[in-house]
């Protein structure tokens, strides 16, 4: 039988919104490093991201500050604080990966969506207006006082939507910052897109689709 949620709820920055964390720290920094060094890099400064983000909640500026000036000290690269100013702000500029916008006007009319960001309520508003289909409400990391993947984040939207962990369908292209949580707060409904980002992980329980162009079948529409 196909689930039909009280509400579908979403990642944003890198599901439904193209996140290009990688793409700005590769216009700072690949003149002086090697394609190899470059690549490091990327992952070096999206793995100290996660790390940011475990302890208490500060403004996503400082998450990114640290994560970059922590890169750079791994990589034996000057920290300038403007390159990390420059990537904060490029955050609200980024729009929706191709496939989003009619993907989600598929489902919108039948069913509320939500979005969950490690977003400030200052930047998100501009990611959201982007997408080209009504979101219902949008949860920010600002709001819950907790980022993702902490169990607080998720918590607070339910506590805001009224809803529990079997109302839900959550989707989102990340195991580590949402489908493992997801799994351990027991959201059975869950949707992995499949971006690339991370390898497939089936022990966490999930209906893989490949754009959100898929997300309508899942919820039998």
């Amino acid at each position: 039988m196909t689930f039909r949620p009280k509400f579908i709820t979403f990642d944003c920055h890198g599901t439904m919104i193209n996140f290009d964390m990688a793409g700005a720290a590769t216009d700072h920094y690949s003149q002086i490093l090697s394609a190899e060094a470059m690549a490091k890099f990327i992952t070096d400064f999206a793995t100290y991201r996660i790390d940011e983000v475990l302890g208490a909640w500060k403004p996503y500026a400082e998450v990114v500050y640290n994560a970059l000036e922590r890169a750079c000290k791994r990589n034996n690269l000057a920290f300038d604080p403007a390159i990390a100013e420059d990537i904060y702000n490029r955050v609200p500029t980024w729009g929706p990966h191709a496939d989003v916008p009619a993907g989600l006007a598929k489902v919108a009319h039948e069913i509320p969506l939500v979005a969950l960001t490690n977003s400030m309520n200052v930047q998100i508003p501009h990611n959201i207006e982007k997408l080209g289909a009504p979101i219902a409400h949008v949860f920010t990391a600002e709001d819950a006082q907790a980022y993702k993947p902490q169990m607080r984040a998720f918590e607070y939207m339910f506590d805001q939507l009224g809803c529990g962990p079997e109302d839900i369908l959550h989707v989102s292209s990340s195991f580590r910052y949402d489908l493992m949580t997801a799994h351990d707060l027991g959201i059975t409904n869950k949707v992995w897109v499949n971006r690339g980002h991370e390898p497939a992980n089936p022990f966490y329980g999930y209906t893989e689709i490949t754009d959100v162009s898929g997300l309508a079948k899942v919820v039998g529409l």
